[in-house]
Parts: structure tokens; C-alpha cells; sequence
């Protein structure tokens, strides 16, 4: 039970990809002062949670109402954590701190969703509530990925000194990297669920 919770909270820690997201917070926070921006990032991070919270929910309903088997799940879900993966070894130009042109401060989007509440980390739970025995194994997971997530952002200004902007950028490519390893593992045991059902 606890093996299955840490290893569900540690796949959406990495998907939550709080490490690679820190110089995008960093930037749209920026002309704030110290007690706002701490304000914004404990309400987004909160509208996060909810909405992750809330995939968890309606998707286990969701995927048994459209019948969807145990290994095609197991299998969905290795793809999209190997393409989440991908995407962290290989970042695309540009940034989501571009994208958001809005005055004032940001609501929902980009720093809750898809910052944090990203479409990987939704599918993932979703995907999740049909593997776990109880929903609240997930719950729990969910927080604990959050908490965690929560703890990096909020030493964001400190990690970004220590670590520099090449040790962030190496810190998200070595999540990647075990995340392609989880996702194998994922596809494998799908494979072998699949198997088993001939």
C-alpha cells in the first residue's frame, strides 16, 4: 500500500514539474512584492489541487462509464508519461511566461493550469482511479505530490541561486529521465496484464 502511494506521489511530483517550472513563476511573479507574490502562489496552488483533486473524481466514473480495460489504461498512461518525459529531456523553445500578457495579477491560468494542474498530471489521475483499491489512496497521493510541489516553489528564489539556471534545467532533464523509466515500467505491466487476459 505505501509502495503504491509513494510511487504514484512521486510520478506526479515529476509531472507536476515543479522544478522546470520555477523561472516561469519567477517571471510572472516578479513585480510583485514578497508578500503578494507568496499570496498568488499559496492561491494557485490551492486552485491546482482542487482541480486535480477533481480529474480524481469524475474520472474514475468517466473512464468505467466509456469501459475502457485495465491494460488499455495501463498502457494510455505509459504514453503519456513517456511524451510528459520527453518533453522535459527536450523542452520546446519558448515559455509559458510568454504567453500570459495579461495586466495584473495572474488567476487560474498559466500559474494553477497548466503550470501545476498540467494535462499529463489530469490524464494521470484519471488514469490512476481505476488503478488504485481506494480513491483515497489517491487523495493522499495527490497531496503529498502537491505538498511536495509546493515546498520547491515556494524556495523557488532560493533554489534558483543555488542551483543556477544549468542545474535547474539539469535537475528537470534527470526527472525525465526517471520518468521514461516509469513509464516502461507502466507499459510493461500493461503488457503483461494484456497478456494474461488471451
Amino acid at each position: 500500500m505505501f509502495d503504491q502511494i509513494f510511487s504514484i506521489s512521486f510520478t506526479l511530483f515529476l509531472l507536476m514539474d515543479s522544478f522546470g517550472n520555477i523561472p516561469i513563476y519567477l517571471i510572472i511573479l516578479k513585480e510583485f512584492g514578497e508578500k503578494k507574490r507568496r499570496f498568488i502562489l499559496l492561491r494557485e496552488l490551492l486552485i491546482a489541487l482542487f482541480t486535480i483533486c477533481l480529474f480524481a473524481f469524475l474520472g474514475e466514473g468517466f473512464l468505467r462509464i466509456l469501459e475502457i480495460s485495465k491494460e488499455s489504461i495501463f498502457l494510455a498512461g505509459a504514453i503519456v508519461l513517456f511524451l510528459m518525459a520527453v518533453k522535459m529531456i527536450f523542452p520546446e523553445k519558448g515559455s509559458m511566461a510568454n504567453t500570459f500578457t495579461g495586466e495584473g495579477e495572474p488567476l487560474i491560468f498559466p500559474l494553477a493550469v497548466p503550470l501545476i494542474a498540467g494535462p499529463s498530471t489530469l490524464a494521470a489521475v484519471m488514469i490512476y482511479a481505476l488503478q488504485v483499491p481506494s480513491i483515497w489512496m489517491l487523495y493522499l497521493s495527490i497531496f503529498i505530490a502537491w505538498l511536495a510541489s509546493s515546498v520547491v516553489l515556494y524556495l523557488s528564489t532560493y533554489l534558483q541561486k543555488w542551483l543556477g539556471e544549468r542545474g535547474l534545467k539539469a535537475l528537470e532533464r534527470l526527472m525525465g529521465l526517471v520518468l521514461i523509466l516509469l513509464a516502461i515500467n507502466m507499459f510493461l505491466n500493461g503488457l503483461r496484464i494484456f497478456q494474461k487476459s488471451l
